[in-house]
């Protein structure tokens, strides 16, 4: 009796970019005969959403590392650019491969692309299947008692805490088949990921992108951060949060390994309940994408549409640079600029600051996140836009403006954050840290400040911007 050789599976890797808790992998490794991973490079195709530079910086370190770890299962991973149907095809008609696998994505466009991409190979015969890997619930199986998606997160954290525990993670193949076809490739080096102008020294500093990166970032934060959670994680000015977005936003680690990780070590620890509802704010971000697939680009609440928004570049360059004579913001901004990271209590006070100090469109601040954090994703960027600026789903009111000399105050109470990433006021006492104006000439003049010159003023004034926002608010 014969036995029947399985044809090659493509494994198409996108932003799942690991081996452990790979379904798609997996499924094709249980399938039987080579397999072959495959990154296809389409900016193209992301619609009004391609990749930002800090994002794409990431991505390029993260392909190296994928490479080396799919070599060590004696798999080869195949780069491409160009259309991802044409480079499916080709890559079938070449090695005769039966089945395509890949983990869902919940961006509008990604979802009509791939259900074309899924229909046109069924068509020629191909299997074509996805799965789960990036979330623990799919958006559609989670709905309220009229059978509607979730508008606000409370509910829906409450809704989903009496459905079925999260699936335990995948482990991580210990062997695979590869296909002994030669199949182009391209060098990643070649796709243009990195800045030809080399900014990213901070990056560099600063992560290490990568499976093996974000397993050894996971253990060292169970220690370290998520039994103390829910008391320091408004604190910029400590290590107070995981800074694990990055792993789970690129898919080098899934949230189900977060999940069950911090649930084997802490129980129904308060700080790790905390932590786990941040992860819950996440799957409702995405609950909401699928849901509205306008928002990225339209506030949920129709009567924003009329908002009276303001125009001015010079405003929003002056923010973007971290130049806006308020302290906890231009450190926020600084941060980002450096690390493509910024702390997320100081997130909400950078965009309080542009969508209602200076009545910038909120969809100007989603733009320039996009482009700088090396954790830009697509959901928790719309959902953390359209929630501050009080026009989305569960959205702060629209008259909780943040003060952002009380918030520094508050949350950067020993002056250290500031001091870190706005040198030039440093020698400021922390009475008047948050607002340099303040401080008597003699003492802006001991600590080397001349306001307008080595630090600028405040661009505007914080409590006639805050009788505008409400002005303007009302008009709605």
């Amino acid at each position: 009796m014969t036995t029947q050789i399985q044809k090659p599976s493509i494994v198409w890797f996108r932003q799942d970019l690991r081996l452990e808790d790979q379904p798609a992998l997996t499924a094709a490794i249980q399938k039987g005969g080579p397999v072959i991973p495959l990154f296809i490079w389409a900016p193209e195709e992301e619609g009004d959403w391609p990749l930002g530079p800090a994002s794409c910086w990431w991505i390029h370190y993260s392909l190296q590392n994928l490479e080396k770890d799919l070599q060590s299962l004696g798999l080869k991973l195949i780069v491409r650019q160009h259309a991802s149907l044409k480079v499916l095809q080709d890559i079938i008609q070449q090695t005769g491969a039966d089945s395509v696998f890949w983990n869902r994505r919940y961006e509008p466009y990604i979802i009509q692309r791939d259900a074309f991409i899924k229909a046109e190979l069924q068509k020629q015969g191909i299997k074509a299947q996805s799965f789960n890997g990036n979330l623990l619930f799919e958006p559609w199986t989670v709905l309220n008692k009229q059978k509607k998606p979730f508008q606000v997160f409370t509910p829906f954290w409450k809704h989903c805490l009496t459905l079925e525990e999260p699936e335990a993670p995948l482990k991580k193949p210990t062997h695979a088949l590869g296909d002994s076809s030669t199949i182009d490739s391209s060098p990643i080096q070649s796709l243009g990921l990195l800045p030809s102008v080399r900014w990213d020294a901070g990056l560099e500093d600063h992560w290490k992108p990568g499976e093996m990166g974000a397993h050894i970032h996971l253990k060292e934060n169970l220690e370290k951060v998520i039994g103390h959670y829910e008391e320091q994680r408004n604190r910029p000015d400590i290590k107070g949060t995981t800074e694990l977005s990055p792993y789970l936003c690129h898919g080098e680690l899934s949230v189900r390994s977060i999940w069950h990780a911090v649930k084997h070590k802490f129980g129904q620890n308060e700080g790790a309940n905390a932590y786990l509802r941040q992860v819950m704010w996440r799957e409702f971000a995405y609950h909401l994408l699928y849901h509205f697939p306008h928002t990225p680009m339209e506030p949920l609440s129709p009567r924003f549409a009329s908002f009276p928004w303001k125009k001015n570049y010079q405003h929003l360059r002056a923010w973007q640079k971290g130049q806006t004579g308020y302290p906890i913001v231009d450190a926020g901004i600084r941060q980002l600029w450096h690390t493509g990271w910024m702390h997320n209590r100081v997130r909400l006070i950078v965009g309080s600051f542009l969508v209602k100090d200076l009545l910038i469109p909120w969809q100007e601040g989603e733009k320039w996140f996009w482009e700088t954090l090396v954790d830009a994703d697509l959901a928790n960027n719309t959902l953390g836009w359209q929630w501050i600026a009080g026009c989305g789903a569960d959205a702060a009111p629209y008259f909780r403006i943040f003060n952002p000399m009380t918030q520094g105050e508050k949350f950067d109470e020993t002056g250290d954050y500031v001091r870190r990433w706005v040198p030039e006021i440093a020698a400021l006492p922390n009475k008047y840290l948050q607002k340099p104006w303040e401080a008597p000439e003699d003492i802006l003049r001991q600590a080397g400040i001349t306001l307008g010159i080595t630090y600028p003023k405040p661009m505007v004034d914080h409590a006639m911007a805050r009788e505008k926002a409400l002005e303007a608010f009302a008009k709605i």
